[in-house]
């Protein structure tokens, strides 16, 4: 059952490896998980799972392999899996070096003789009682049995309304890669985009310099230190108005998170492809405009671009002089792109557009064009790429 769980999580794509899988028995040996399917699942969880963004993907695999499983001895004897039908299973998804690895330790026979050992304290299927992880009983854990705060585990329905948590619900799912983003999401995504520096005034205690210096002179000496901080600067262009309405709520979202994690960040709002002019306050947009030309020489070099736009809009708008639909351009869209790309060596394009529809737009291909190819989904992956494409 255990190595049916390591081949299934492989098969979703999960990056586990046989050395985490074999630290997950070694726990189990060590009886860690306390035969509780609860305490299994949080400590398989934190051996196997790297990346926040596979959790979804566990839940899933976790709560198909182990559907109905009363308690961790069950996934031994219950499962009843054919010796050979293991063998056949390992040499499908096992590399040779993993296989030298099991061989290393014993061979297989004797990885499967000690998967067996450890589940020797809770015999058989457990029916009633207030302690084990069984059935009709009252115990916190289980199923068709009652508990006023219970976990509902391998039971079809809810029967009584109680428990506190149920496998399924998968309260990870919206961190799955390839989902649309919330504000606790992006600050995960936009946290790779980090370069920490001290600054400003010692006001921190360094510890380690305390000890260090205390050790020396042989009297308490106490060092202070500037608190960290990214140093990280960002510069973020959101389109707004038109057809970025519909995306109102994930840009909220975004610039919230954005707002949160860079201590040195300027935002400017334009309107479907960068002019001569940004502005600051949508609401006084017409009056308080900013000279595009003005940030490029206020703004040095060691800045980071992100747009953000659905770049959904006519031709015209990209390839002509007076292609906007707001004023007349004296110049393209896509020189005032190339200005942008010019000054900085890391500039992305964010598209809240799913990406499957993207080329059914003619502007959203010219604007990849001019972005040389970085232009990504507003994703969870897409956010996560666009932050390793900026640290280049």
């Amino acid at each position: 059952m255990f190595i049916h769980f390591f081949a299934e999580l492989r098969a979703a794509k999960v990056p586990v490896s046989l050395r985490e899988y074999l630290m997950l028995m070694e726990a189990l040996e060590a009886d860690l998980a306390d035969k509780r399917v609860e305490e299994f699942y949080y400590l398989s969880r934190a051996a196997l799972v790297k990346d926040e963004a596979n959790l979804d993907k566990f839940d899933t695999v976790f709560g198909t392999v182990f559907k109905g499983l009363d308690s961790l001895s069950d996934a031994v004897e219950e499962a009843a899996i054919p010796e050979e039908w293991l063998r056949k299973l390992a040499e499908k998804y096992l590399t040779e070096e993993e296989k030298k690895q099991i061989e290393s330790l014993g061979g297989f026979d004797k990885l499967m003789e000690t998967l067996k050992q450890r589940l020797e304290e809770q015999q058989g299927r457990h029916q009633g009682g207030n302690k084990w992880i069984g059935t009709a009983g009252t115990s916190p854990f289980g199923a068709y049995g009652y508990n006023p705060e219970g976990v509902r585990i391998g039971q079809n329905e809810s029967r009584h309304r109680r428990a506190v948590k149920v496998w399924d619900k998968r309260a990870f799912r919206d961190l799955d890669g390839d989902r649309e983003l919330g504000t606790r999401n992006i600050k995960i995504a936009l946290r790779r985009l980090r370069q920490f520096a001290r600054t400003g005034s010692a006001d921190e205690l360094d510890l380690s310099g305390t000890i260090r210096n205390t050790a020396h002179k042989g009297y308490l000496d106490i060092k202070m230190r500037p608190e960290r901080h990214n140093a990280v600067k960002v510069l973020l262009f959101l389109d707004i108005g038109g057809s970025m309405d519909d995306h109102i709520r994930i840009c909220e979202e975004l610039f919230s998170a954005a707002r949160t994690e860079f201590k040195h960040l300027e935002h400017f709002y334009f309107h479907n492809c960068l002019y001569e002019y940004v502005w600051k306050t949508n609401g006084r947009r017409f009056t308080e405009r900013l000279s595009t030309t003005d940030l490029l020489n206020r703004f040095g070099p060691d800045y980071k671009v992100v747009f953000v736009g659905d770049a959904s809009m006519s031709p015209y708008e990209i390839s002509h002089p007076g292609g906007s639909v707001e004023h007349w351009n004296a110049e393209p869209g896509h020189v005032w792109l190339n200005r942008v790309r010019e000054t900085y060596d890391h500039t992305v394009w964010l598209n809240p557009t799913p990406e499957r529809h993207w080329h059914f737009t003619y502007s959203i291909g010219m604007i990849n064009d001019l972005m040389e190819g970085k232009m990504f989904p507003l994703t969870l992956d897409g956010l996560d790429n666009a932050m390793r494409a900026l640290m280049r």
